[in-house]
């Protein structure tokens, strides 16, 4: 379990007996009863092949404006204070605390008592009260079963975080301290977490991150929010670390290796590990061609499908459909990948890969990097967002989320890039920057990189053979860039000279190293010389 240095472990509390109010507990309930009472409350629909079907509206996505963490004297000190983590006070938290609880008091509720962490040694046990039953099968669907040595005692056994979950309660400005009806609150003191104004269930997934990634750091260990897969013998582990809409989930489903996680992975002494159980896929435009195993994993019976327009009549999906949201999704467990590591441990990385989405079609397709380059883009977390995939977007945008996550952070992030910097530098694996974005110019002029391209490029990376090619250094990023790939067009690898204007290019170029410049000047003071020299140089004059 995990060992809490500071406040050890939650205790039994008394106002969490609603059996006492006469409410009617569901308690660990399994996938199919699950499905069935979701049915019966009216909460979701069937499809044709088995999903349940389910609306989060008016919330399709996470809410990062009404996320909050309790203050507190002990911890106030280390949390990275700002628009990602925003103070509540220790009294605003009781009030809403209280009314959450008496809202829950006497309803239907919905217990599911699991694990996040696949590593034993720093397992976190959270325990869900919700009064949906969907978001009860979302949650075990997304994190671990309790195993043999835990089954037992999972529902007698105070966990470690407990998470009150109230989407139909909306809190009040004035008495709760929110900004609005709708409010996410960590409360690490408290060892609990409040969700209440909002059904979409990615706050639930999220929360649970954020927690670990303040109670894992103190404990030595690198907290990543990364893909990973090995070879199917157990060795030869790849890290992909990269924003929405980067290739995370597609690069690292592959069939010819074993995924170990898809999103959230903690790096040990001995090892990565995955921190939950399940996959939270977005599956927008999702094809059987491009990524088989997951289009299958939508179709099956026990996911969940968030926001996914269905035939009225038939029940069949259409995936395309993005008239609810274009950030439709599917939770559903690890095991309905064929390639999925029943353990969800594997050993120490050979490979880091660190994927982006140049819009402006600047980034070559790889690079190899240093360990003071690789820290550099890690604390950048640099991609593209593309017109039409939030509203207000009209034309692509640098988007710099640091650590490829910066909304899950609750400790300044250089915490996690010296945790990271520690991993790299003893275990020395190769690291490498994709750009799975646009060539030959930007989103309009350029085209996508072709996914069998970037394909061609992991596969080069994994196999060890893009580690000996020569490589040509980049005069605008000091990128070292290999001089050919095995089936990559050499003439792609260099971006200059895919573009049919040249000056165009410098122009393009100089632009995104000022922008990567005013990004990282957050960083200035905070991090080694070494690391602040290793980015983009100079705009040209």
């Amino acid at each position: 379990m995990i060992r809490h240095h500071e406040h050890g472990s939650l205790p039994q509390q008394h106002e969490h007996d609603f059996a006492a109010s006469r409410s009617e507990i569901h308690r660990n309930l399994p996938t199919a009863i699950l499905i069935e009472e979701a049915l019966r409350r009216g909460e979701g629909e069937l499809t044709a092949t088995g999903p349940l079907v389910v609306q989060t509206r008016p919330h399709t996505g996470r809410s990062p404006d009404d996320k909050f963490i309790v203050s507190d004297p002990e911890i106030d000190s280390d949390i990275w204070w700002g628009t990602v983590n925003q103070p509540l006070s220790p009294e605003h938290f009781r009030l809403l605390k209280e009314s959450v609880l008496d809202h829950l008091q006497g309803r239907e509720l919905f217990i599911q008592d699991l694990v996040a962490g696949s590593d034993p040694n720093y397992r976190l046990r959270v325990r869900l009260i919700t009064e949906t039953a969907w978001h009860a099968l979302f949650a075990r669907n997304l994190f671990i079963l309790p195993g043999a040595d835990t089954a037992d005692e999972s529902s007698t056994t105070a966990p470690d975080l407990t998470i009150l979950h109230a989407p139909s309660f909306h809190t009040d400005p004035a008495i709760h301290g929110t900004h609005s009806s709708t409010a996410i609150v960590l409360a690490f003191a408290d060892h609990h977490v409040v969700i209440a104004g909002t059904a979409y269930a990615g706050e639930i997934k999220k929360s649970v991150f954020s927690a670990l990634q303040f109670i894992l750091p103190r404990q030595d260990i690198t907290t990543m929010h990364c893909s990973a897969n090995m070879a199917n013998d157990g060795r030869n582990v790849a890290l992909f670390f990269g924003l929405s809409g980067t290739g995370k989930t597609t690069l690292s489903t592959s069939s010819d290796r074993t995924l170990v996680g898809d999103d959230e992975h903690g790096w040990s002494d001995q090892g990565v590990f995955n921190f939950e159980g399940g996959s939270y896929a977005k599956t927008i435009r999702l094809s059987a061609e491009a990524e088989p195993d997951i289009y299958r994993a939508t179709h099956e019976f026990g996911t969940v499908l968030e926001n996914v327009v269905v035939d009225p009549i038939t029940r069949e999906l259409d995936l395309d459909d993005d008239s609810i949201t274009e950030n439709t999704r599917a939770a559903f467990p690890l095991e309905l990948l064929g390639n999925a590591s029943t353990e969800g441990i594997a050993s120490h990385p050979s490979h880091i890969v660190f994927l982006t989405a140049d819009a402006f079609g600047v980034l070559p397709p790889v690079a190899r990097l240093t360990t003071e380059q690789a820290l550099y883009y890690f604390l950048s977390g640099y991609t593209s967002k593309l017109a039409g995939t939030e509203r207000g977007v009209t034309h692509p945008e640098t988007t710099f989320s640091t650590c490829f996550g910066a909304p899950f952070l609750p400790l300044p992030p250089t915490i996690y890039a010296e945790l990271l910097g520690e991993r790299l530098r003893r275990h020395e694996p190769s690291m490498w920057l994709v750009n799975t974005g646009w060539s030959g110019g930007p989103v309009g002029v350029g085209e996508r990189m072709p996914i069998a391209v970037t394909r061609a490029i992991v596969r080069a990376i994994v196999d060890g053979t893009l580690a000996s090619v020569p490589t040509v250094t980049d005069p605008f990023f000091g990128l070292a860039i290999p001089e050919s790939c095995s089936e990559v067009p050499s003439r792609i690898l260099q971006p200059r000279q895919t573009w049919a204007d040249a000056d165009a290019y410098d122009a393009a170029a100089d632009d995104l190293i000022a922008q990567f410049q005013e990004n990282f000047r957050q960083f200035e003071g905070s991090v080694p010389s070494a690391l602040a020299a290793a980015g983009p140089g100079e705009a040209r004059a």
